[in-house]
């Protein structure tokens, strides 16, 4: 359930995306839910695992994308959050998630959610053996706007914590370089340790620099979208990641 690309990748980023896939596994029925819900963003983040393939091979970067939906489990909360199985979601009642008893709550962190984090886990951990620097990227969409919600004006934004040295540096230079473009910081969300999971644990945990981007989902519904967004955003990072990379492949 969980993909990894390029582990040996000689990139400085390493790239997650927790909610990479709208997969229900076949014993889950669907969670009760119908098709049509599960192509929903509820689901999963859509257009963020192409845009993760693409950084990925833009930087050389070791990329691990969960492939259950994020209704199985979100393998972006803390284990005792109350949206770990969410029973409502948007708006949508999910019924395959109603009254789990803890033994069925637990079988999915132990099949799903552990595993996954276990691959960054092992990717992170062989790097620093190596003396590889890792910059942990995490990459989430948005949607335009949440059901009966105001229109989202960001079609990309940059959620972050205490440490903003990377986040400022990347800001600005989405800023000073992409005219026409509406950038959110800490819009509309923010990174918060008590409820985010894959950045507090693996990044801020072990000290590491970090970036968490949202990209607008009807940005990056299709390939096109996928593949200008992903340039945009690759050329907004640092030089150095991209040179250090460079460096490495001669």
């Amino acid at each position: 359930m969980t993909t990894v690309l390029r582990p040996a990748g000689t990139g400085r980023l390493v790239l997650l995306c927790d909610h990479a896939a709208n997969f229900i596994p076949p014993e889950l029925q669907g969670l009760g839910l119908p098709a049509a819900e599960l192509d929903r963003h509820i689901a999963w983040d859509i257009g963020a695992a192409s845009v993760t393939h693409n950084l990925s091979e833009i930087f050389d970067a070791p990329a691990i994308l969960c492939g259950v939906s994020r209704l199985v489990i979100d393998c972006n909360r803390q284990l005792n959050a109350s949206d770990l199985i969410p029973e409502i979601s948007d708006g949508t009642v999910i019924p395959g998630n109603l009254g789990l008893s803890p033994k069925s709550k637990s079988d999915r962190i132990e099949r799903w959610f552990h595993p996954y984090h276990t691959a960054v886990e092992t990717i992170l951990t062989e790097r620093d053996a190596r003396g590889v620097e890792s910059i942990v990227v995490s990459i989430h969409s948005m949607t335009a706007q949440l059901r009966g919600g105001e229109a989202r004006p960001w079609q990309i934004a940059l959620s972050s914590h205490d440490d903003r040295t990377l986040t400022d540096r990347v800001l600005a230079r989405l800023r000073a370089h992409s005219a026409g473009i509406t950038v959110g910081d800490n819009q509309p969300y923010d990174l918060d340790p008590a409820v985010d999971y894959s950045i507090p644990f693996h990044a801020i945990r072990r000290g590491l620099p970090y970036l968490q981007v949202e990209f607008r989902q009807d940005e990056i519904e299709g390939p096109a979208g996928q593949s200008n967004w992903s340039n945009l955003f690759a050329g907004a990072l640092p030089h150095e990641f991209r040179d250090s990379c460079d460096r490495q492949r001669r």
